[in-house]
């Protein structure tokens, strides 16, 4: 399955099951509204169905607790920063009011000249854990989406810490949809690809992870409690780069879909009490 968390003008956020063409079903490219938050409890199909092309897709989960980042999860992507891979995961946090959805735009902060993309497969977490084995991680898991680690990366080098660096406004959007359907081992082998302005700037699988999905669930769950909706970021393949205003930075992950974001400049933003901010979708 597809869920989605989208709106429609003058409506509130609402979820719903995505069926596309390709599915071969009745009502293609359409989304079918669910009577709440699947991430929360129980929920059925409501009867209401809305064509894509009618509906704002929102970020597809809006972590109630926290987002835990890993980074240097590619040997390659490591290498190309100058840095090595740990023996264990190297992980972070990000703070939920940094997830936008689809569409919204990446502000980029005045405190950075090199704010750059890093394309990832992100996990959702389905139930409160504690300590999962390796062996029982895919009975925690909802589903995989797909993120975007923005990073400035300039500030990441002179804070000597990643939390501000990885932490604005804006800086993991998430979308278009979360996919429940897939197996640990299906995703672990799917391409990732990232564009800006339509040219390829990464190019790698999930296969490539030097941790593996069980392997980053079991360990951060030894540190951390995990709860339903914790969004898990697996890392990066190489070929970061810097992205400025004006251009859009597009994710897709096989499988799952496709991520696009434009990038604006965040002194033509509004601010502190505006309630048209773009972020915090």
């Amino acid at each position: 399955m597809r869920i989605a968390r989208y709106a429609r003008p003058g409506t509130d956020p609402a979820y719903g099951l995505v069926e596309l063409v390709d599915d071969g079903g009745d009502h293609p490219d359409t989304v079918a509204t669910l009577t709440g938050d699947p991430l929360a409890g129980p929920v059925n199909l409501t009867g209401e169905r809305h064509p894509l092309a009618e509906v704002r897709l929102l970020a597809p989960v809006i972590p109630r607790s926290k987002i835990v980042g890993v980074g240097r999860n590619y040997a390659a992507h490591a290498a190309e920063l100058g840095n090595t891979v740990d023996a264990n995961p190297l992980v972070f946090l990000k703070p939920n009011t940094s997830v936008i959805g689809p569409d919204d735009p990446i502000i980029k902060p005045v405190e950075t000249d090199d704010l750059q993309f890093e394309g990832e497969l992100a996990v959702v977490i389905g139930r409160i854990c504690r300590l999962v084995p390796v062996d029982r991680v895919a009975e925690v898991i909802f589903g995989y989406t797909v993120a975007n680690d923005v990073t400035a990366r300039d500030v990441q080098k002179t804070d000597k810490q990643w939390t501000r660096a990885k932490g604005w406004d804006s800086f993991c959007p998430l979308g278009p949809w979360i996919v429940s359907h897939l197996s640990l081992d299906e995703a672990a082998a799917l391409d990732v690809t990232t564009t800006l302005d339509g040219e390829v700037k990464q190019h790698g699988s999930t296969a490539d992870m030097v941790h593996s999905i069980p392997e980053l669930v079991s360990y951060i769950s030894g540190f951390t409690t995990l709860l339903p909706g914790d969004v898990i970021l697996t890392g990066t393949p190489a070929g970061v780069a810097r992205m400025v205003p004006g251009q859009r930075v597009s994710i897709e992950i096989g499988s799952i879909g496709a991520l696009s974001n434009p990038i604006v400049d965040g002194t033509q933003t509004l601010g502190y009490g505006d309630e048209e901010s773009p972020a915090g979708q």
